[in-house]
């Protein structure tokens, strides 16, 4: 009798601890699979970020564009490594140069973050292995990401853009020469017969960090609902190209996109408004040579002179009111004819001045727009100016035979055009910090002083037939598109994603 009740309760605490066995089993089964969840939605915006450099495509599904929240999950990573090694890292070979980057140790992010991510290998036969890559998150995977998330954007706001050096990367150029009908003809220089293609493939690198991928789709919704505008001169034009050929790339309707006036995009044209229908968006060009007022003067013979205004602001300042973002240059045209002579030109008030040092006017027509522009501009807006853009003219000037035909790459280190830093940098630079400004300096003056290969030189013209390319005037100031412009817009897309994150 007392063994088949001892049999009975050892029976009894066996069925007991199965069943605490099952429900422990059960509900690690259930945070696991929660954890898996919350972990594949917040890698996806991670990684729009940390993906910067893969191959991917820019534009998302159709869909995902209209509902940017919804998101598609990431496959199993024992399915699809190269899928997941994507998203962890587009550019490096592993995570732990992630990690190195973002100023974390290696083997910390190894044991918090993710325990393997194997790099292929050479079989003995000379073959690709397969990417392998293991899951193991520590139970504060979904912390971590946000931590991570956090450390990148750091790194991104503590670095300086403007150092660094010009690499391959064989994803570039970001949209393909010829597709955009944004770029005219002065720009287009691998439909104009430029034969080599190598101009293309180079990406602004700075030395203690890496930019975000330019991504059409998450610009746009930043700049859902509101104005963008560039002013200046025929430079801004230029990367208002690239801007609406970086954009367009976003839409998976094309027609979606146009010009409100019916306008085609010219020389002779100043002013454009392009709309983004499904973002309620524009991206605009003022045409402004000087930011200052330009205006016409008669003298004793009863003919018409041109004059510069330089204590006035331009006459389109008003339309300049009505951006949220707005992108400002001007400088090549201090250079040319009489604003460089400066004789019966310069003009304050009602007084022309029969002789006015060029310099001296640009400073005081930069301290006109800046004060201006802190007069003016809200705290809600955002105002860049883009600096001087370096020309690469050989032997002559644009007007008196320089050229720069047949440059292949950018300048090596230590060339005497890598120091040259143009004065009327150093002058802007004094007015915003005198003027306390609001201006976000987009300083692309190093950057394309490196850039010899990047113009259109004779590729200024589609000639087509037995035409021969003309070398007696040529282009080695304005970009070739796709080209240097596209980094200029990369440079603005960062700064949007460190301000508005």
């Amino acid at each position: 009798m007392a063994a088949s009740t001892s049999h009975a309760l050892i029976q009894r605490r066996n069925r007991s601890i199965f069943s605490a066995l099952a429900s422990f089993f059960a509900l690690f089964l259930c945070v696991f699979l929660l954890r898996k969840r919350v972990l594949d939605g917040d890698l996806s915006s991670y990684s729009d970020l940390v993906s910067r450099r893969g191959s991917s495509e820019v534009s998302k599904k159709s869909d995902d564009l209209e509902n940017p929240n919804s998101g598609s999950k990431p496959s199993d990573p024992e399915e699809n490594a190269d899928e997941w090694k994507g998203r962890l890292s587009s550019e490096s070979e592993n995570s732990a140069y992630i990690a190195s980057e973002l100023g974390i140790d290696p083997d910390v992010w190894k044991s918090k973050f993710i325990e393997r991510t194997t790099q292929p290998s050479e079989s003995t036969d000379g073959e690709k292995t397969e990417y392998s890559v293991e899951k193991a998150f520590s139970a504060d995977t979904a912390d971590n990401v946000a931590i991570i998330d956090k450390l990148f954007l750091q790194k991104l706001m503590n670095c300086e853009f403007y150092r660094g050096k010009w690499i391959i990367d064989d994803s570039y150029p970001l949209y393909t020469p010829g597709s955009c009908p944004y770029v005219d003809e002065a720009y287009d220089c691998q439909n104009n017969g430029r034969p080599d293609s190598g101009y293309l493939k180079w990406r602004w690198k700075p030395d203690e960090c890496d930019l975000p991928r330019f991504d059409a789709v998450d610009f746009l919704v930043r700049l859902r609902g509101k104005r963008l505008l560039l002013v200046g001169d025929s430079m801004n034009r230029n990367q208002f190209e690239s801007l609406l050929c970086l954009l367009r790339e976003g839409l998976p309707d094309k027609s979606r996109m146009k010009e409100i006036h019916g306008y085609n995009i010219t020389k002779g044209r100043g002013y454009y408004v392009f709309k983004f229908e499904d973002y309620d968006c524009t991206v605009e060009f003022i045409r402004s040579h000087f930011l200052v007022r330009e205006g016409i003067r008669i003298n004793a013979q009863g003919n018409s002179n041109p004059t510069l205004s330089i204590d006035r602001i331009d006459k389109t300042a008003n339309r300049w009111l009505r951006a949220d973002i707005l992108v400002f240059n001007t400088g090549h045209w201090w250079t040319h004819g009489k604003t460089s002579r400066g004789k019966n030109y310069y003009k304050e008030g009602d007084y022309v001045y029969p002789h006015f040092d060029a310099v001296e006017a640009y400073r005081k027509a930069m301290t006109t727009w800046a004060n201006w522009i802190k007069d003016n501009m809200s705290s809600d807006k955002l105002v860049f100016y883009r600096g001087y853009s370096s020309a690469h003219f050989r032997g002559g000037d644009w007007d008196s035979g320089g050229t720069c035909k047949g440059e292949e790459g950018p300048v090596s280190q230590g060339a005497m055009i890598l120091d040259n830093y143009p004065q009327k940098m150093t002058i802007l630079e004094e007015i915003i910090k005198k003027t306390n400004a609001p201006v976000v300096l987009l300083n692309i003056t190093g950057l394309t002083n490196y850039r010899k290969d990047g113009h259109p030189s004779v590729y200024g013209k589609n000639v087509t037939g037995l035409k021969k390319v003309s070398a007696r005037r040529q282009d080695c100031s304005h970009w070739c598109l796709p080209g240097v412009p596209d980094s200029w817009n990369e440079l603005i897309y960062a700064t949007l994603v460190i301000r508005q994150t």
